[in-house]
């Protein structure tokens, strides 16, 4: 639950980095994050939102 939405549930993908003598070592790719305080049922509430959501407007931030 550390690295993930909590709107969309994006989270952290791992996969490998690839040298040019085709290697392959672990790597990861994060969300990216970021901690918004936002209504939720009325409520405010911290929540960590990636970008995305918060482009979209899927997020109503509290003052």
């Amino acid at each position: 639950m550390a690295r993930q939405c909590d709107v969309c549930g994006k989270g952290v993908h791992t996969g490998f980095n690839v040298s040019h003598s085709n290697r392959h070592t672990k790597r990861k790719w994060l969300p990216n994050l970021h901690s918004v305080k936002a209504l939720v049922k009325g409520a405010a509430r911290r929540l960590k939102v990636c970008s995305v959501c918060l482009k979209s407007n899927r997020v109503t931030r509290a003052i």
